[in-house]
């Protein structure tokens, strides 16, 4: 996830611009971890983004639980 990180935000062409404030790089990394988790589609886990493929995942649990508590 590091090289992954570096290589998309840190040295990689869509970054800004050179790096002034280690509040720059803070305030970039907030936005690149959302994008990452809420927008990005991810191909091992069905092109969907992670949050939703998480979200699909605990609504599926939760599903599967309450069919076991009818039992």
């Amino acid at each position: 996830m590091n090289g992954y990180y570096k290589a998309e935000l840190i040295r990689g062409p869509a970054r800004p611009g050179p790096w002034r404030t280690i509040e720059d790089v803070e305030l970039a990394t907030l936005g690149w971890v959302h994008w990452h988790n809420h927008q990005r589609l991810h191909g091992y886990l069905d092109d969907v983004p992670p949050a939703e493929f998480e979200g699909r995942s605990y609504a599926t649990q939760q599903g599967d639980q309450a069919l076991v508590e009818i039992k």
